[in-house]
């Protein structure tokens, strides 16, 4: 009779307690979700099977499980189980279950799991004093965050636990949890046969979003507020509407901060969405910034950086766009402030793109790898303190002299004078100066084959009559080449499927312009030094590999490509 009333009194406990509350799972049979840390199989199954967990930090968004993890823990645990929440506890409540702890093990060598909510609430000093009773096993530590645990927990204390990520249950996952609901006599709402309207359940799901917690929430609401439907000779039933479910879910709280990981996960999908040029994406994640409440500043800084590392020189104007429409943000503001934030997601999600801004980095590559004997190449050295003496700033060609002021001359240190760090787009204003680029570097790069300055090591008078020679003689080289390949080109009338053979093909000066000329044709290169194959190859590895350049060493390899043709 006493135990009779000791169950009735905790069934009537435990029906007063919210339905998320009372469905919380009981063993990890019951545990819906998360099967790719809790599958069959998993190391953390095995685990809390075995009762041998170590310290571990659960991290996820709100309603993934996280505490519901931690509860069938201490219901499978032979350890004593100990829980904390650290919004509402400090060091003086951490001292006191540290000691219960302490004496567990001394007396009875019982271990003691110590379950800590929202543990990133706690600051430093107060994560610290977990650490020497974590390290010497007094307490296993079991944390809950919904914040990246990298950033915002102990570094030591991560470094001693396990991180498990929770996701965001699935729809799936989510009809599971409301059929269980509804279908436990003993928790839930089995005695009471609920039924759906079409459509109900579906909103019920769709609106919770991935959270469990929410969805029960909803349907205890939808649920007590429904009438019972009586009908004659069958048994009474609850009817959930639509209606009832959208007024019983009206509104889903934003699952948005602005200081954790989603603030990062959003932006990057809308920055990623402009990159792929998804304008339909690129509004979506803008409008769940902006209803979130995210500052438009941040977002403009955002597109301020996209503009030159996404669109760059395949549309120069993007950055100037998005610049004037953050300084009109900026007398405008909110409401009418989205326009200029939708202006400029339009913009650049519509933009031809190139990442050619890139380069900087392999040039910065360049320059930590560099050797020692990478230095200004000589002809580009200051000629305002030591010209005449060691001869700095000789052979320099000064552009503006020359016709479209250009001359072909090498910038780059010897070490580097093949090396292309620009790759130039091929859409948008780079596809305008594609081709000028490429003839450029190709003259540049064979004129400057013969074409390095050295610095004097010693001094002597000079010969001013061979020295205005020797300049008038290499000024004159690169508009000689540039000549010499467009009357070759002009002369020969090449037809677009030509095939093409270039003997002697140095670096390149002619073998590109007749890759120019034939696009639908074929050109071989015979080349007749290493340096010569790899200046070659620098330029064939952007290309398609039906597009590429044959290179061969001797014409007998030409007889070989025309017999597999």
């Amino acid at each position: 009779m006493e135990k009779d009333l000791f169950e009735s009194s905790a069934q009537k406990e435990l029906s007063s307690q919210p339905l998320a509350y009372r469905m919380r799972p009981r063993t990890l049979d019951e545990y819906i979700g998360q099967q790719h840390i809790i599958g069959p199989g998993k190391l953390l199954r095995r685990a809390i099977q075995a009762d041998r967990l170590s310290s571990v930090i659960f991290y996820g968004p709100p309603g993934t499980g996280k505490t519901t993890l931690a509860s069938v823990i201490a219901n499978t645990t032979r350890s004593a189980f100990a829980t904390m929440n650290a919004v509402l506890s400090g060091v003086k409540e951490l001292r006191y279950e540290i000691d219960e702890a302490k004496r567990r093990l001394e007396l009875y060598s019982k271990r003691t799991i110590l379950f800590v909510d929202e543990v990133h609430r706690w600051n430093k000093s107060q994560q610290d004093a977990l650490l020497p009773w974590v390290e010497n096993g007094t307490i296993i530590f079991i944390g809950a965050t919904t914040e990246n645990p990298f950033f915002e927990v102990n570094a030591a204390l991560v470094s001693r636990s396990r991180i498990f990520q929770l996701k965001s249950l699935t729809d799936e996952d989510l009809f599971c949890v409301a059929h269980q609901a509804v279908e436990d006599e003993e928790r839930g709402y089995g005695k009471l046969d609920v039924k759906f309207e079409p459509g109900a359940l579906e909103h019920l799901v769709n609106v919770s979003r991935g959270d469990a917690r929410s969805l029960l929430n909803a349907l205890e609401l939808a649920v007590v507020t429904s009438e019972k439907i009586q009908k004659i000779g069958r048994k009474d039933f609850v009817l959930i509407t639509r209606d009832a479910a959208e007024q019983s879910i009206q509104e889903k709280a934003v699952l948005y901060d602005k200081e954790g990981d989603y603030h990062f996960d959003v932006i990057s999908a809308f920055i990623k969405s402009i990159r792929g040029s998804d304008p339909d994406a690129a509004l979506y994640w803008l409008a769940k910034m902006v209803n979130a409440g995210e500052d438009p500043r941040f977002i403009f800084r955002r597109m301020l950086i996209s503009a030159c590392e996404d669109i760059g020189l395949a549309d120069p104007y993007a950055i100037v766009v998005v610049e004037a429409d953050a300084s009109a943000y900026e007398r405008i503001g909110l409401p009418e402030g989205q326009f200029q934030l939708t202006h400029s997601a339009l913009y650049l999600a519509t933009a031809p793109k190139s990442n050619s801004a890139l380069g900087y980095f392999d040039a910065l590559s360049a320059v930590k790898n560099e050797s020692a004997s990478a230095e200004v190449p000589n002809h580009l050295r200051d000629a305002s303190r030591d010209a005449k003496g060691f001869g700095h700033g000789e052979g320099y060609k000064y552009p503006h002299a020359y016709k479209d002021h250009w001359v072909a001359q090498n910038y780059l240190p010897t070490s580097l004078k093949e090396k292309v760090f620009y790759h130039v787009g091929s859409i948008g204003y780079e596809q305008k100066i594609s081709e000028e680029v490429a003839r450029r570097r190709e003259v540049q790069l064979e004129s400057a084959a013969d074409d390095e300055f050295v610095e004097n090591l010693t001094y002597s008078p000079g010969d001013r009559q061979r020295d205005q020679w020797v300049v008038r003689a290499t000024s004159q080289r690169s508009q000689m080449l540039e000549a010499i390949r467009k009357q070759v080109f002009d002369s020969m009338k090449f037809a677009r499927s030509d095939r093409t053979l270039v003997l002697n093909a140095g670096l390149g000066l002619l073998v590109w312009e007749a890759f120019r000329r034939t696009p639908e044709g074929l050109v071989v290169a015979q080349v007749r030094s290493r340096e010569q194959y790899e200046a070659i190859e620098h330029f064939n590895k952007d290309l398609d590999e039906v597009q590429k350049v044959r290179v061969v060493k001797n014409v007998e390899e030409v007889q070989s490509i025309e017999e597999g043709l």
